[in-house]
């Protein structure tokens, strides 16, 4: 079973890196700015093709590995095998970013866009009035199962046995264990409340991030940008329910007899899905909503957005001491990133 299911769980890993050229924004290109009009042109798809190619070559290869390996190891060395193979496709990955965004920048230099175009940034001052995301009460339903689960254990801590399970194989049997105790027994419930207070955290980010405006037609590009931040608030409020529901089945197994591979399977079920409505929203979405079909743009070529290439290091790393947000848009893949202040 396991040669099958660690190729499975992988490609849920390397689908989202093979695909994150076509869902940035379509003013940047490898980490780099670009005029707008620039981002169908032949020689940027063949850059996004290759992209695609050189990553998933790679995945393939890996893979193949992966699938000989898991017939000759066991469960442990399997674990430690795929976090292994995800570090070195990773960080593979990332060199062949590297590589194009380089390639990226010497293109653009070479081409000169920005000649002859007026670089403007739109800013929005009622932007953050507007409703961004889904209300971060909905996250109370989290906190009620939490608390419910949490008296639970504390009136039924007698039924539990003098060894509690803690941690499972992909076979649904147990690799570790932990002598009863409050600590062990409320492990799950802890975990239930901090995955919780992230998902909200990240619900109250959505509102508050940067606003990143196209000049070229900024009464679309706000309709995209608000659509997209309210898709993923609805995408976190219900990812976090379900995360805190799988926990407390996890808690209620405890004291129940539940088959572990049926809570397996269930724990499966859930990633395959929440990544992959991560896939799915990503891919119909866009970053910053760019994906996202609103009307016909309305494009003259002679404004551009400012180029703020300077700031950005690698294309990934945001560096500016004179911009008081915190959160901003990532430039190479969907979602958000820190903004680091130059001390």
């Amino acid at each position: 079973m396991n040669e099958f299911l660690f190729p499975i769980i992988v490609l849920t890993i390397f689908i989202p890196v093979v695909l994150t050229p076509y869902w940035t924004r379509r003013t940047e290109s490898f980490g780099v700015t670009i005029p707008q009009k620039i981002y169908p042109s032949d020689e940027l798809k063949e850059m996004r093709k290759q992209y695609a190619g050189y990553t998933s070559i790679f995945a393939l290869l890996l893979l193949i590995v992966l699938f000989i390996l898991s017939r000759n190891t066991s469960v442990q060395e399997l674990g430690i095998l795929l976090t292994i193979i995800t570090l070195l496709y990773l960080t593979a990955s990332f060199l062949i970013y590297l590589k194009f965004h380089f390639q990226m920048k010497k293109l653009k230099e070479k081409r000169n866009w920005n000649e002859g175009k007026s670089q403007r940034l739109f800013i929005s001052t009622n932007f953050h009035q507007d409703k961004l995301r889904y209300s971060n009460l909905w996250f109370l339903i989290s906190f009620f199962i939490t608390f419910i689960v949490i008296f639970f254990t504390f009136k039924n801590y007698h039924l539990l046995p003098e060894r509690i399970p803690m941690q499972y194989d992909f076979s649904g049997e147990v690799t570790s264990w932990a002598d009863k105790s409050y600590r062990s027994a409320l492990l799950f419930p802890v975990l239930m409340l901090y995955m919780t207070l992230i998902f909200l955290f990240v619900n109250t980010i959505i509102s508050r991030a940067k606003q990143q405006i196209d000049s070229e037609d900024p009464e679309k590009s706000l309709k995209q940008n608000a659509m997209f931040r309210r898709r993923w608030s609805l995408f976190t409020i219900i990812g976090g329910i379900s995360l805190t529901s799988l926990f407390a089945f996890a808690q209620a197994s405890l004291f129940f007899n539940f088959s572990p591979a049926v809570f397996m399977i269930i724990t499966l079920g859930f990633t395959v899905l929440f990544i992959g409505g991560s896939i799915y929203l990503s891919f119909t979405t866009g970053q910053g909503g760019s994906r996202i079909k609103h009307g016909t743009m309305s494009k003259d070529g002679k404004t551009i957005n400012r180029d703020d290439d300077k700031y950005w290091k690698l294309g990934v790393i945001y560096f500016n001491r004179n911009d008081p947000a915190l959160f901003l848009e990532k430039r190479f893949g969907v979602g958000w990133t820190i903004i680091l202040l130059d001390l």
